[in-house]
């Protein structure tokens, strides 16, 4: 990839929100038959194996947006961990969701699934989403190719997956769905996922764990910093608001003198006003990579907090702007506030932000060259971001921007941040410029979704909060043994999902509330399973009779 092109990927992903881990490079996948076949993978855990299941690539051949429909099938790949299997066991599903399952490796390893399969003595699987890692069902990355990636399909690709499994070494044992229970776990977008699995196939999934799990689509996601919003550290919250307010009473003045004045402050004059406003948010972002596991933990939103809050100059290098910002400071009414300081380290933090993403880059061009997505070009590679990208294009949206935040409130995102620029990637890389169909997910109960055994476990603290359940505002649920609804205080995103390794275990870690809330959920699924033991029980006394 270009210099130019690598920035303008980073401030185009910026804008393009999402709980994402990097996946590994793809690797085509050919279309056998079904069956089960070894795969390939990382793990040097040798307990833990990789393989492949061959699936259709199309289950719905009486839909006409899947024409020209396949006949074919393709490989989807699952990691598997026997080593805690007890006859008669589950079978515990972690869906990889946005991400292959490399990136979810240690949830098997020490994490969630490892935790739930050796207390009830189940089998341990991470399954890959279609359209990521090695599980693809073309070779191609156009658009008309992209459209066997719905969730409906990966939904069925699931549900298939559960009742033809194979997993060699218990070829003994019929481990298949619906005669072995089969549970889910899912974090993020695979929480939402993993949710909807088990209310549209409930004959397959016996349970389903939905952790930090978006049910509710929004497209203008201005939602998203309502987080940061409520828990940012000491004055952090209410500062943000207050320098995005005299951001915007310049930016959006309509007089282009002061529009170019604030953003010459921050060195990126050339910078369309929204483009600017992306920069701006940035740092916001990284509040849901806050982790309780230290090597984990990204320290970038309580660093920026702590910049931006103090009334104290930490950048030698913007002293010279003082008068200039006291001036867009007391023009935006906030002269009795000592925000003076705290627009310089803003400012600061920006422009060190910026360089460093210049430096990493190599960008030698004009800087909105470097920092617009509206310069980058089309990266057609086999890759998890452009398959993220399409499904937020065509069904799941959540385009962060600050123009929707309503009225009554101060924005904490610029509200130049629109949805034409946070949705730029979708006519970039597709040439799609409606909006996606957000009721395809949401019909199923968005902020209302409720099932049996559909479990809701969400942090407190997580941005993601706001596209699920337990979003802030909505109406609170009796958690009960049928459809538990819990919520970690201060926990951030799918923090129940991890687990230590030996070279991570110190005194005091996991925190209480993870050791809590994992323990909450063993007690669960072995409550699940004892209805499921019971209800087969009766059947067979039925068959007798």
């Amino acid at each position: 990839m270009a210099a130019r092109n690598a920035i303008a990927i980073v401030a185009l992903a910026a804008i393009q929100v999402a709980a994402l881990t990097p996946a590994g490079p793809w690797l085509a996948a050919s279309n056998p038959r079904p069956g089960s076949a070894p795969g390939s993978g990382i793990s040097a855990n040798t307990t833990i194996k990789t393989y492949n299941l061959s699936v259709p690539i199309d289950h719905f051949h009486n839909e006409t947006k899947y024409e020209p429909h396949s006949d074919g099938y393709f490989n989807l790949r699952y990691m598997v961990d026997t080593s805690h299997y007890q006859e008669g066991g589950p079978v515990i599903i972690l869906h990889s969701g946005e991400a292959d399952i490399e990136g979810r490796l240690s949830y098997l390893e020490h994490g969630i699934a490892k935790i739930l399969a050796k207390a009830t003595g189940g089998v341990g699987i991470v399954l890959e989403h279609r359209y990521y890692g090695q599980s693809w069902p073309t070779n191609e990355t156009d658009t008309k190719s992209y459209r066997f990636l719905t969730t409906d399909q990966a939904l069925a690709d699931t549900a298939y997956f559960a009742k033809n499994l194979k997993v060699p070494g218990l070829e003994q044992h019929n481990l298949t769905a619906p005669g072995t229970p089969h549970i889910l776990y899912g974090g993020s977008y695979a929480g939402g996922f993993v949710a909807l699995a088990r209310k549209l196939y409930p004959d397959v999934f016996w349970g389903a764990i939905s952790s930090s799990g978006v049910t509710a689509v929004i497209d203008d996601f201005w939602q998203y910093t309502e987080a940061a919003r409520h828990f940012s550290p000491g004055d952090c919250s209410p500062t943000i608001q207050k320098l995005t307010d005299v951001i915007d009473k310049q930016l959006l003045s309509g007089d282009k003198k002061r529009e170019d004045e604030i953003k010459s402050l921050f060195g990126l004059r050339d910078l369309w006003n929204d483009e600017f406003a992306s920069l701006l948010m940035q740092a916001q972002g990284s509040l849901q990579d806050t982790n309780w596991i230290p090597a984990k933990d990204d320290t970038g939103f309580g660093t920026f907090c702590a910049v931006v809050s103090s009334d104290a100059a930490v950048f030698a290098s913007t002293a010279h702007l003082r008068q200039r910002v006291r001036t867009a400071v007391q023009n935006a009414g906030y002269a009795a506030e000592p925000l003076t300081s705290r627009m310089l380290n803003l400012i600061g933090f920006v422009r060190n932000m910026v360089k460093k993403q210049l430096r990493e880059s190599g960008c030698k061009k004009a800087s909105r060259e470097c920092l617009s997505a509206r310069f980058a070009t089309d990266d057609p590679r086999h890759d998890w971001s452009r398959s993220w990208l399409y499904q937020t294009c065509t069904e799941w949206g959540y385009f962060l921007n600050g123009a929707s935040t309503p009225k009554d409130r101060l924005s904490m995102i610029s509200r130049a941040l629109g949805l034409e620029y946070s949705s730029y990637g979708c006519k970039l890389s597709f040439n799609i410029t409606t909006r996606p169909d957000i009721n395809i997910i949401n019909k199923h109960g968005g902020f209302n979704f409720s099932y049996p055994r559909v479990a809701f476990i969400d942090g407190k603290q997580d941005p993601w909060r706001a596209a699920g359940t337990h979003a802030i505002g909505q109406p609170g649920r009796e958690s009960t043994p049928l459809e538990p609804f819990e919520l970690i205080d201060w926990g951030v995103h799918h923090w129940d999902e991890y687990g230590l390794s030996e070279d991570d275990e110190e005194p005091g870690l996991p925190p209480q509330q993870v050791v809590d809330i994992q323990r909450k959920e063993v007690e669960i699924v072995k409550h699940w399973l004892k209805e499921f033991k019971a209800l087969h029980a009766r059947s067979e006394d039925d068959v007798e009779l």
